[in-house]
């Protein structure tokens, strides 16, 4: 599947993304394992620094023996030129530059640093794109060799900003298969509590769910949701505080970063992402994966892997009283619970694996060294 080299080494990709552990980088880190695991592509790991990376976790990375470094994040100027001098000592034939912002600087020091193939990835459906970020990106397009949304949605967004229709694909995210591989207890065997995987950032919209949970208490239903994810400290406590508000304080959880996302899902009967916008859902698709009856918002990237009243319920964005009917219906019909889990779940083995992702990437890589030159060298 690789491309050949002069030196016969496996060709050497360099995946550079945040370090806010965020989905993208949860992705470039299953890329970077899977090259190793494959053989195929000697891979390099860089993150960006920001307030929230985790020393531990980038260690734990390390200790799985992935190649990870991470450059400064407090200045543009600073990420471009230490990832520069990355590039030159480790001179990767490919450098993917993952997620806004970072797509930007990651390929600005490919391209300073004269690597041969430049690969950006877009995560989300909505970027801060200001006038200026845009024409940057547009001006990068050019020296770009693809540019690939992780959803078809991403795909449709990218092209309605105008970026090159020749160059622009979609490599939908996958997950890890593995943890899933057990048949999972019965919907009606399990708590009849709700999970909501994410990070609490401005994109992830956990206030509507507390709001629907508000109404369900009315109704006389008291789920517990356990919100596991990381994330900005004021997204966490304004949650938090909400929750008081609303007093269900005795029903909501905030478990910070849990290292076994698949075990919570098992143990609980609905998984929900809440959100204002999406790429490819992945905590989604690991709760499909579980057997859960899933819930998320009708917007770009859900509304490609839900199929409404099939394999999972779609709400109205911010809409919390429609996510508390979708909540009341799945918890008191447990057959129709267990249909749409079922379904959820071949749907999850059957489209976003790991294997396909990888895969699909692997092989746009070997495209590209079989059958494009080096750009030329910029001095």
């Amino acid at each position: 599947m690789t491309g050949a080299t002069s030196s016969n080494r496996p060709p050497r990709v360099l995946h550079f993304v945040t370090g806010g552990f965020s989905g993208a980088t949860q992705v470039a880190v299953d890329l970077v394992a899977a090259h190793q695991m494959s053989g195929n592509f000697q891979a390099k790991l860089v993150l960006r620094r920001k307030r929230n990376t985790n020393k531990p976790r980038v260690e734990a990375l390390r200790q799985r023996g992935l190649d990870v470094e991470v450059v400064a994040g407090w200045s543009h100027l600073a990420t471009i030129w230490q990832l520069v001098k990355i590039c030159r000592v480790f001179r990767p034939d490919i450098v993917v530059a993952h997620g806004f912002s970072d797509h930007i600087w990651g390929r600005c020091a490919g391209l300073l640093a004269s690597v041969p193939h430049l690969i950006h990835v877009e995560h989300n459906s909505r970027e801060r794109y200001t006038y200026w970020r845009l024409a940057q990106s547009m001006w990068l397009s050019k020296h770009t060799d693809a540019i690939v949304g992780c959803s078809e949605g991403v795909r449709t967004s990218l092209l309605e900003l105008g970026f090159p229709a020749r160059k622009t694909m979609a490599i939908p995210n996958g997950i890890r298969l593995e943890p899933y591989f057990d048949q999972p207890a019965p919907i009606k065997n399990r708590t009849p509590g709700i999970v909501m995987a994410a990070r609490f950032a401005r994109q992830k919209d956990h206030a509507t769910l507390l709001h629907a949970l508000q109404l369900l208490k009315e109704k006389g239903h008291r789920p517990v949701v356990q919100f596991a994810g990381g994330g900005k400290k004021r997204y966490q406590q304004a949650a938090q505080q909400l929750s008081r508000t609303l007093g269900l304080q005795d029903q909501v959880n905030f478990l910070g970063y849990c290292n076994d996302i698949p075990a919570l899902l098992k143990q609980n009967q609905i998984c929900v992402l809440s959100t204002h916008y999406e790429g490819m859902p992945l905590s989604l698709i690991e709760g499909m994966a579980a057997g859960c009856a899933v819930v998320g918002s009708k917007v770009v990237g859900v509304q490609e892997v839900i199929e409404h009243e099939l394999n999972g319920l779609l709400v109205e964005h911010e809409n919390a009283h429609a996510m508390a009917e979708a909540l009341e219906r799945l918890l008191e019909d447990v057959t129709f619970s267990s249909s749409l889990a079922e379904n959820a779940r071949n749907d999850a083995f059957a489209h976003y694996s790991m294997e396909r992702m990888v895969f699909d990437y692997e092989t746009l890589f070997a495209h590209l060294l079989a059958s494009h030159p080096p750009r030329t060298v910029i001095e």
